[in-house]
């Protein structure tokens, strides 16, 4: 005999009488008759060379080659149903391209969903691009944000405001001008809107450090490197730990969004519209 012609179907009938000792009961569950039973498990018994069963007027009784074999073919039979189990259950996965500036906001965002609904996966690419383009990039879905950013579902508007640690907050006005003023771009345009609205308590800003993205603004001044001016719901959570302070209670609206935007015609329309619930939840 060899592993190739082992008869695979005949288990079910082994396993199920030996629960049983009772081809009657056996065959109900299988929804066989009484002879479909008894011959699959003689088919095993041929190919094994030996009997698994003994007949006796009250029913079945194992035979000892039987009961030694039933542990293993019952562990067997059972990692060949799970293991069918988890294909007909495999995670449904979402490719999502999102901008670097926007993680702050949207970890803690994904790692909800998951918690919720662990049978959806987002596999997750970060760029420092803002936009997407469907038809030469493989992504389901994409954060997109700007100006121009029209379509899609909208998740917030950005609005700037200064962010400080309290370890470096002032606590007169005369030390606001010595700090370091942290730019998440280089032509600091952020700092030029919100200081066009709003009257600082300084007269110039003297010490600048330009960075690539506004998470890395964000970062440094957590540290204590100075004062970023930042979006206010990417800071939210860091407001609320007391990772950062908010000095002026005002922000400005620079127009610009965030923005989920999904394939046009995507197979996964479930999965994207539990990402998209649970991005515009309230955290």
């Amino acid at each position: 005999m060899t592993r190739r012609n082992f008869p695979l179907n005949t288990l079910d009938a082994f396993l199920v009488t030996a629960r049983h000792l009772n081809l009657t009961r056996a065959a109900k569950e299988l929804c066989l008759t009484q002879g479909a039973v008894s011959r699959k498990i003689a088919t095993l018994e041929q190919w094994l060379g030996f009997a698994l069963f003994e007949r006796h007027a009250r029913g079945l009784r194992l035979t000892p080659q039987g009961s030694a074999l039933l542990p293993d073919l019952q562990s067997a039979f059972n990692t060949l149903l799970d293991v069918a189990d988890r294909a007909c259950h495999k995670p449904e996965i979402i490719r999502l391209k999102a901008p670097t500036c926007a993680m702050r906001w949207l970890v803690p965002k994904l790692i909800q969903l998951e918690q919720r609904m662990p049978e959806i996966q987002v596999a997750l690419t970060t760029t420092v691009e803002h936009g997407v383009n469907f038809k030469h990039e493989p992504f389901d879905a994409a954060i997109v944000f700007g100006q121009q950013a029209k379509s899609g579902t909208l998740l917030f508007e950005e609005a700037l405001t200064p962010v400080i640690s309290q370890g470096l907050l002032p606590q007169n006005g005369s030390v606001w001008e010595r700090l370091t003023f942290l730019h998440p771009t280089r032509d600091r345009t952020d700092w030029s809107l919100w200081l066009t609205h709003n009257a600082a308590p300084w007269q110039t800003m003297s010490k600048h450090q330009h960075f690539d993205t506004m998470d890395l603004a964000i970062s440094a001044a957590i540290q204590g490197f100075g004062i970023a001016i930042a979006d206010e719901t990417l800071v939210a959570e860091d407001i609320r730990t007391g990772r950062l302070v908010r000095p002026f209670a005002s922000s400005v609206k620079t127009g610009a969004g965030y923005r989920l935007a999904v394939k046009p015609g995507s197979e996964n329309a479930a999965g994207l519209e539990a990402l998209c619930r649970a991005l515009l939840a309230e955290s």
